[in-house]
């Protein structure tokens, strides 16, 4: 590996995403991208008795999925890196608990997708594993629970919220293969403007998408044309908006070629999401079913995808804390320079 100025990392060796899978609810199964999720359910229970346990059985099956889709033995599987957003990962520690794989429980709020993207691909690119899983969940509803109400009380959710997307991410890093290839990562730094509002998490998030774009840019020498696309984790339409504006007082136009997977998930219109999808699950499950399709076709030969978290709790925000925001980048491609 090589690192380029401060915070990324450019892999010289083929790291290979080697296959991905995804399950996602029911909303989310009447949504634009439904036809490549690899499992659309039917309720938001799955046949369990909570919504902690059914996320817990969503990410379980999403990687378990993964792994027979690769073909690679799970003997031959080296580590996994999961993470959710419920307190202490008990989604990804519960529902993999059977796994018998060495296991990383990490969390960068919506950002975790391309963090363990990253982090797999450090391990792999240094000798220490040959075969990783990445992997994240969320659930609508057990979230809400969680960080705002409970959905008993019916609570009014202004514009500006985002839909919490119920479902999960997983793929298999693996050294060598055939594409499409991990060629960097970039790491980002925490971002705070003091921001507040536990109900506009796009413009808490849009700085540090912004700085960790730029910073991708500058450290490898690129422009926004280089990639055939650039997909944001979850700003919705608020914090896109407010990105686009951000890149472009500092001289990069992202207009042409840049979406988020919180505004690809859902339908605004017929699906009242509001501001559009968020969770860990929405870049998981846009990556693993839509984005690794497109790859794989070769429609789009190089992204940048741009994972983003809020580093909020509830305790934080009812002491009056702001909303930190993190974005963490993975480049790939479907050829290695």
């Amino acid at each position: 590996m090589q690192k380029l100025g401060k915070q990324t990392i450019k892999f010289d060796s083929p790291i290979t995403i080697t296959e991905t899978a995804s399950i996602v609810g029911p909303k989310e199964s009447n949504g634009p991208l439904a036809k490549y999720f690899d499992k659309c359910l039917e309720d938001e229970f799955w046949g369990e008795k909570t919504w902690e346990k059914a996320e817990s059985k969503i990410i379980k099956e999403a990687v378990s999925m993964s792994v027979v889709k690769s073909k690679v033995s799970s003997d031959n599987i080296d580590y996994c890196f999961a993470g959710d957003l419920l307190n202490q990962c008990i989604s990804s520690s519960f529902g993999l608990r059977d796994l018998g794989i060495p296991f990383f429980g990490i969390f960068g709020a919506c950002s975790t997708f391309v963090e363990a993207l990253s982090l797999a691909s450090v391990f792999v690119d240094g000798g220490a594993a040959k075969n990783i899983i990445a992997a994240v969940s969320s659930h609508f509803c057990s979230a809400e629970k969680q960080f705002r109400f409970p959905l008993e009380l019916g609570n009014q959710r202004p514009p500006s919220a985002q839909w919490t997307v119920t479902g999960a991410g997983s793929a298999i890093v693996s050294k060598g293969g055939e594409g499409p290839f991990i060629t960097s990562i970039t790491t980002g730094k925490i971002v705070d403007m003091g921001i507040k509002d536990a109900n506009n998490m796009g413009a808490a998030m849009a700085p540090a998408f912004v700085d960790t774009l730029i910073t991708h840019f500058k450290d490898t020498g690129r422009n926004p044309s280089y990639y055939d696309g650039i997909f944001s984790g979850d700003l919705g339409y608020i914090g896109k908006e407010i990105a686009i504006e951000l890149c472009q007082t500092q001289g990069y136009n992202i207009k042409n070629n840049y979406n988020d997977c919180g505004v690809m998930i859902f339908d605004k219109e017929t699906q009242d999401t509001h501001s559009g999808g968020s969770g860990c699950a929405c870049c998981g499950t846009v990556f693993s079913g839509y984005l690794f399709n497109q790859l794989k076709q070769k429609k789009y030969n190089k992204i940048l995808v741009i994972a983003t978290g809020a580093l909020t709790n509830a305790t934080s925000s009812q002491q009056g804390e702001s909303i930190p925001g993190i974005a963490h980048a993975v480049s790939i491609e479907n050829s290695i320079n």
